[in-house]
């Protein structure tokens, strides 16, 4: 059953209904909340000196849908081109599948705080900021909770198709289940053919899944050859893979930031969460980053710049492809052209 890879630690108070948002200059002076932006988490605010995003990327989040009005992320939605041959457009900003209206809103929490962590704006009041603050959400839900499993994996091949068909260049899915579907196989494809990637999570629960009976799709897809897939461990802030993610050396390629970290929650309010849901985010953000300096660049070029720039950790060695947890500023400085990657080589990456 396709169910979300992610642990409620704790939902804070409301911090404030009104953000001061941060100007440019101001952002390297941002006092985190969110620890995975520091230098010894993701370095994240050193790579803001070389980038802060762009509204040309377009990072789609298959999930819950979105608090459209909170005031860290508003600025930030997509929005769906105005023409005259499709109902709504203009005004749409992302696709609810479990209705099947357009714009979808988060009863839940975890899109919105899964969207907070890619691409919020700088609030120096409360702390808090996305990795890539100036590339756009797509939020496309997918999920209910009273919904059975198979129909919330129709709804799953449904938005990764809207996200393609709209031009998402980066897919965010933080959720996944044990079950191989080969129409969610054929989406992930199509997917892959127009040149998007898609960051998703390893699963929360602690296994191996290099091991066949523990797969955890749609993650476990790279594994059936393709190349357009980073999947995602967590790792706590000192550096420890988290006793609830899953591991493998060859189905699971870099770590991030996945312990009790703080991300916008519907109602103007700010909460933490923890798990690989939250991890697989801050990983869509530094691909953010990367695009933005970069556009013309193929999924399997991202994937391998973010696996070739990870802080290895001895810890980390057998259990996560790259060896390491991911780095934002490294990322980010290998992209001068004498760095970029081929083709031909970031095959090789995919196991």
């Amino acid at each position: 059953m396709k169910a979300f890879s992610f642990i409620i630690i704790a939902t804070i108070q409301a911090l404030s209904s009104s953000s001061a948002f941060a100007e440019s200059s101001s952002l390297h002076n941002l006092k985190p909340k969110n620890w995975g932006l520091e230098s010894k988490a993701a370095s994240v605010q050193k790579a803001w000196s070389l980038t802060e995003g762009s509204q040309n990327v377009v990072v789609a989040v298959i999930d819950t849908g979105i608090d459209p009005t909170h005031p860290d992320l508003k600025p930030n939605l997509w929005k769906a081109p105005s023409t005259g041959s499709r109902a709504n457009s203009g005004s749409t900003y992302g696709w609810d599948f479990v209705t099947n209206t357009s714009n979808p809103s988060d009863s839940h929490g975890h899109g919105t705080h899964i969207a907070g962590i890619i691409a919020g704006v700088a609030n120096t009041k409360n702390g808090t900021a996305g990795v890539c603050q100036h590339c756009q959400i797509m939020p496309i839900r997918y999920y209910s909770e009273t919904a059975p499993g198979n129909v919330n994996l129709s709804n799953t091949i449904k938005a990764i198709y809207y996200a393609v068909k709209n031009g998402a260049k980066i897919i965010n899915y933080s959720g996944g289940g044990p079950e191989y579907s080969e129409e969610e196989f054929q989406a992930m494809r199509a997917a892959e053919k127009a040149g998007v990637l898609i960051v998703a999570a390893a699963g929360n629960d602690h296994r191996d899944t290099d091991v066949e009976d523990n797969r955890y799709y749609p993650a476990a897809y790279q594994l059936k050859g393709l190349k357009n897939i980073v999947t995602v461990a967590s790792h706590s802030e000192d550096g420890k893979l988290l006793p609830s993610s899953n591991w493998g050396s060859k189905s699971v390629d870099v770590a991030a930031p996945g312990e009790s970290i703080l991300s916008t929650l519907p109602g103007n309010r700010y909460g933490k969460m923890s798990g690989t849901s939250q991890a697989t985010a801050f990983v869509s953000g530094i691909a953010g980053l990367i695009l933005s300096k970069q556009p013309g660049l193929k999924p399997e070029q991202v994937k391998e710049i973010i696996m070739n720039n990870v802080d290895q950790l001895n810890n980390f060695y057998g259990k996560i492809a790259s060896g390491g947890k991911v780095d934002a500023n490294k990322a980010i400085l290998a992209l001068d052209p004498g760095h970029l990657p081929t083709r031909k080589t970031a095959s090789a990456l995919v196991h």
